[in-house]
């Protein structure tokens, strides 16, 4: 099993690097709190600056995710990607590439012009910072101004459903409920009608949570125990009664749905 360090990202960008900040926030919620730390390096526009950037900021546990509209900076960036090896994903380049050779039409190339064509663009943006600072039962104190509020057992796909809605423009929180553990008094103020409850099967619980302990290489006293689980989904349904809350079951289901 390959040693876990801390991972910087690097956002590269020759506009105000939102877009690329976004993927960075929505790939980087996949992983606990603390795995990475997430630098938004904009309005790269120069050959000679993307060079200094890149020497000033490249090392071994470093990543770039880079949105160059400027097709010669895109072309060195990867470039100087292979130079000197560092981990780089042009998030821009290969979907821009694509819809020019299937449409026939050329880009413009315009730095920004997201901005200009997408009015929801700013709220987009402003509901993923949002999701990750309330992720996890994080600032409960901000409840209140979350549009929807998420509650559920460890491995119900709160997190992932947290961002998928915060790409839709929803301000989303969510608590994790475990036996034993009080929530947030927060929680019970929230109006019933934004808080849902997400709930899965013992079976699937027990194996989702096995296959994460192996993947870590840890080992959890009852966290996969099927009494355990079940016991805490009993807690949990229970919480989810008293709040009043939709509750959903997530077995089989994608997060789009």
């Amino acid at each position: 099993m390959a040693t876990r360090r801390r991972a910087s990202i690097h956002v590269l960008s020759d506009s105000l690097g939102e877009t690329g900040e976004m993927v960075a926030l929505a790939a980087a919620a996949q992983f606990e709190p603390g795995a990475f730390r997430i630098e938004r390096l904009q309005r790269v526009d120069d050959p000679a600056e993307l060079r200094e950037v890149i020497d000033a900021h490249c090392g071994e546990h470093c990543i770039f995710l880079y949105t160059l509209v400027d097709e010669s900076l895109r072309l060195e960036m990867n470039r100087l990607a292979a130079e000197k090896r560092v981990n780089a994903v042009d998030l821009l380049g290969p979907a821009v590439d694509l819809i020019a050779n299937v449409s026939g039409f050329r880009p413009t190339g315009e730095a920004g012009a997201v901005r200009r064509t997408d009015a929801g663009y700013y709220e987009r943006v402003e509901a993923m910072e949002f999701a990750v600072k309330h992720d996890d039962g994080r600032n409960p104190e901000g409840l209140l101004e979350a549009d929807i509020v998420l509650v559920g057992v460890s491995r119900t796909s709160k997190t992932p459903l947290s961002m998928y809605l915060a790409f839709k423009g929803f301000r989303v929180a969510n608590i994790p409920l475990a036996k034993g553990s009080a929530p947030p008094e927060e929680l019970f103020a929230v109006d019933r009608r934004n808080l849902f409850g997400l709930v899965s099967s013992a079976d699937t619980l027990v194996k989702i949570r096995d296959e994460r302990m192996k993947e870590l290489g840890m080992i959890v006293p009852r966290y996969a125990d099927r009494e355990a689980v079940e016991r805490e989904l009993e807690e949990a349904r229970a919480l989810m009664r008293r709040l009043g809350c939709i509750v959903i079951n997530t077995d089989g289901r994608a997060i789009e749905e």
